[in-house]
């Protein structure tokens, strides 16, 4: 309908058929016209006539065209539609519709239940556990024939299916479930050897001298360099990582000749027990110089653990040297140890069999006993938690060390203990839980990754020997 133009002849009501000019010019909207919308050239109209009146759609409905609606007044002449009867109309009509759609179609955005659903996903996985497994005799011999069908994994009293099972055998990994290639016809080869590129052991060694006393240190590094001669063979993987002033670091490596190096250079820098009564300084739950370095080597050792993740069907040893540790070590030597007036005060009582109790009491008369003091009891609450806090770290410690299917092999350079060092002036009851926590510790990091404590023993060739014959011979176990 847009750009209709031409001469017209249209019934009169006089029913006079008057000659009219050329109507006007018609652009509709986006037709290309100077602007947008209707534009029209106005002509004079023919004498006695008059335009009909404008009616909305809902009154005059009709048949549509495209987005315009043609109503009945638009369909007076006999041949084509008079452009000057519909040009107000239809401008109306696509007004209204303009302002009733955009609310509409805003109304269907906002509808959430019109929107589709976005699709659900289900993810699924399989995990695949590891875990390593010595099986040995009645004489204590390794047993190195079993095939999958010899054993059962069972997980909450489910059992499991054995998805792979790799044989350690002195040093040498054979993988039991890899089926030999068939042999062809007609074709005789020599038989294919598979490139073993896990051949040999992997071993991390931490040197923990935040906790070395500096007096052991001859004896740890004798320890540390029977290492060489007892477990660490030709083609063996390992590494050398310190936590203190040491500064030791050796990456993963074949050549032996670095432990030898590397034992020169250790150097401990741990507490005796007479310092850490005198000089220590006190803290919410113990000491804090104590907590700090014990913190610092369990990080150490978690980000080493960390990264033996990436080594698959190994068994990685981690070789631990360190005395223990224990967060709150002589609590009450510690009080009285801060003064030398409240250490006469304890040994008072040895003096009065000697001069007098009323003698020896009158010197310390207004002086408040330090373990009776109000505000000292307060100070000391949180030092019931050491313990648990020690225990947590040591389980996270070994949960990391179990992810990676990592075992710690403990050692305490101290060896074999009889008593206190001779400066030593405190009660012996307060050493022994002393060293008891320590070694337990020791033992804690060791029984819950599947390894062994090397604590109260001086026999440490023998024991590395042992370490060799546990880390050669093993099963590594999937499901």
């Amino acid at each position: 309908m847009a750009g209709v133009r031409g001469k017209r002849r249209c019934s009169a009501s006089s029913g006079s058929s008057p000659r009219l000019r050329p109507s006007r010019r018609i652009w509709g909207a986006g037709a290309g016209g100077p602007r947008a919308g209707v534009a029209a050239r106005r002509r004079r109209r023919p004498r006695g006539r008059t335009s009909a009146p404008l009616r909305s759609a809902a009154q005059s409905p009709g048949p549509e065209i495209g987005a315009f609606a043609i109503m009945p007044d638009m369909m007076t002449c006999k041949t084509r539609l008079q452009p000057c009867r519909w040009v107000r109309t239809v401008g109306l009509i696509v007004a209204i519709g303009v302002m009733v759609g955009a609310p509409l179609r805003s109304q269907e955005s906002l509808d959430p239940g019109r929107q589709g659903d976005p699709a659900t996903v289900f993810r699924s996985g399989v995990t695949l556990v590891t875990t390593d497994v010595i099986v040995r005799d009645g004489s204590g011999v390794f047993v190195p024939d079993l095939t999958e069908n010899d054993f059962r994994v069972y997980e909450d009293g489910q059992p499991q299916e054995v998805a792979s099972l790799v044989l350690v055998h002195g040093g040498r990994v054979f993988n039991q479930l890899v089926p030999p290639p068939q042999a062809q016809e007609g074709i005789i080869l020599p038989p294919t050897r598979a490139v073993n590129d896990t051949a040999g052991r992997i071993f991390v060694i931490l040197v923990d001298d935040l906790h070395i006393e500096t007096s052991k240190t001859p004896r740890a590094r004798a320890v540390f360099e029977q290492l060489l001669d007892n477990l660490i063979h030709e083609g063996d993987l390992f590494g050398i990582v310190s936590t203190g002033p040491s500064s030791i670091r050796v990456d993963m490596t074949y050549d032996r000749s670095l432990i030898k190096s590397s034992a020169d250079r250790l150097t401990g820098d741990g507490f005796n027990p007479t310092e850490m009564i005198r000089f220590l300084s006190p803290g919410p739950r113990g000491p804090s110089e104590l907590s700090w370095r014990a913190h610092v080597a369990f990080k150490t050792m978690r980000d080493v653990v960390r990264n033996l993740e990436r080594v698959q069907n190994r068994r990685k040893v981690v070789i631990y040297f360190s005395s223990g540790y224990d967060f709150n070590p002589f609590a009450h030597e510690r009080i009285f140890g801060r003064s030398p007036i409240y250490e006469d005060m304890r040994n008072s009582g040895r003096w009065g069999s000697m001069f007098g109790q009323d003698q020896v009491a009158g010197l310390y008369e207004g002086i408040a006993d330090p373990m009776m003091d109000p505000f000292e009891r307060i100070s000391r609450q949180g030092e019931v938690f050491s313990d648990a806090d020690l225990a947590m770290e040591i389980a996270e410690l070994t949960k990391a060390a179990n992810r990676a299917n990592a075992s710690f092999y403990t050692v305490d350079p101290r060896g074999l203990v009889a008593g206190p060092d001779p400066d030593y002036n405190g009660p012996r009851e307060a050493f022994n839980d002393f060293l008891f926590t320590t070694q337990n510790s020791l033992r804690s990091l060791a029984e819950l990754t599947g390894g062994r404590a090397i604590v109260n023993r001086n026999d440490f060739d023998d024991a590395f020997r042992e370490i060799d014959a546990e880390t050669s011979d093993y099963y590594v176990v999937g499901y």
